[in-house]
């Protein structure tokens, strides 16, 4: 079979794969703890549910703008202006279906054959794929664990030539958990300006943030890098909303109305009835957001506290989302049944087949020396699923 050269290069995702796999075993009866998918455990804040409901009831299950409803846009203007003092119009929000969805739309009509696009690395898996999708080239910019997994001015610079079209920047960081502070992102958008680079920004895991960190919005940071900025967010995270694929971007009319020309002819409107339920979560009580995340504070503090004391692990601290990305390279070259364990994608699958645990692989997104852990789920599992992963470390062997 012939296939196109553009989708026979794509990957399929490591963390939905793991996900499956996991699913697949406790179907079977087999008991597996879970770290691998990026979900809030929490159920739907009720006052969403009701919200959604209303709209079945009323008959609001019709087609609706390929681009969105208009207030469900005017509740996302006013999400920026008052949580990223952003000032947007309605015509210069595109809504889609997810976060990943916006993300997609961007890249295809941003980028073409020509064209190359930098990616810092630790990345989140589905960045290098879209890339490629649209025809693009990945260039990957790898950081470093002690500058807290971010890009530095001068490796920008280093990476850029006539063909770089965009910087894909994720703060809070999937995997990482790391967050870019209004200098660092100052620094950023000073290069990206004056080179007129395009930079998307995927603030998806913008709410969930810890210990007193501030989330800056690089498009908030002058007039021209909001021109030259896609901004991307959700509900799926924040909310508890990852089923109802709801995502949005703002950015320059020009470039929205594009995405929005391409979105009507791929998937048209995200589903009805979830736009009613997106203005209801951000024009609603917040208050159950907060408690989230003050829960997510609890188990990053225990499961990074628990992973560091293991022999050769090495976790440190997010700064937001609710993953933790260990360092396992003093674990690589060990023995267990007579098994080397030789990278992350080796010891993902030991830590499956026998301690019944899913991770997922650092080599996935771009750091083979690591695994990803995701705490969104229960202290009980997280105390369960740890245990057996001590259990496992303390019977490999050294070389």
């Amino acid at each position: 079979m012939s296939l196109a050269k553009r989708i026979s290069q794509i990957s399929p995702s490591a963390t939905l794969a793991i996900t499956a796999k996991a699913k697949a075993m406790k179907a079977k009866g087999i008991d597996i703890i879970g770290f691998g998918a990026g979900e809030p455990d929490f159920d739907t804040p009720e006052h969403i549910k009701q919200a959604a409901r209303r709209a079945i009831d009323e008959g609001f299950t019709k087609y609706t703008p390929s681009s969105g409803i208009k207030e469900l846009k005017e509740a996302i203007c006013q999400k920026f202006k008052s949580d990223n003092n952003l000032e947007y119009l309605p015509e210069q929000i595109l809504v889609s279906c997810g976060a990943k969805h916006s993300i997609f739309n961007a890249i295809l009509s941003l980028c073409d054959e020509t064209n190359e696009v930098i990616l810092p690395s630790p990345y989140w898996v589905s960045y290098p794929e879209m890339v490629k999708a649209s025809g693009a080239n990945p260039v990957i910019l790898e950081t470093k664990q002690e500058n807290n997994f971010k890009i530095t001015p001068k490796q920008l610079e280093k990476a850029m030539n006539l063909k770089t079209k965009l910087l894909i920047l994720n703060s809070p960081s999937n995997p990482t958990g790391c967050v870019y502070n209004r200098e660092d992102l100052a620094a950023i958008a000073k290069i990206l300006a004056e080179r007129n680079i395009f930079c998307l920004s995927d603030e998806i895991y913008e709410k969930i943030i810890y210990d007193n960190q501030e989330h800056v919005s690089i498009a908030s940071l002058g007039r021209r890098i909001k021109e030259l900025t896609i901004v991307v967010n959700g509900v799926s995270k924040t909310y508890s909303m990852t089923g109802w694929r709801i995502g949005y971007a703002a950015g320059s009319a020009g470039i929205i109305q594009t995405m929005a020309n391409l979105q009507s002819h791929s998937t048209s409107n995200p589903a009805s009835i979830s736009q009613k339920a997106a203005i209801a979560a951000l024009c609603g009580p917040q208050e159950q957001v907060k408690d989230m995340v003050e829960e997510f504070k609890r188990r990053k503090e225990y499961i990074t506290e628990r992973l560091n004391k293991l022999d050769g692990f090495s976790c440190p601290k997010p700064q937001g989302a609710f993953y933790v990305f260990v360092n396992i390279s003093k674990i690589l070259g060990r023995d267990y049944k007579g098994e080397v364990i030789k990278d992350s994608f080796s010891l993902a699958q030991m830590l499956l087949s026998e301690a019944k645990v899913a991770v997922v692989p650092g080599g996935a997104f771009g750091a083979n020396d690591y695994l990803r852990l995701s705490y969104a789920t229960s202290m009980k599992n997280i105390t369960r699923g740890l245990d057996r992963i001590e259990e496992f470390i303390n019977k490999t062997l050294s070389p």
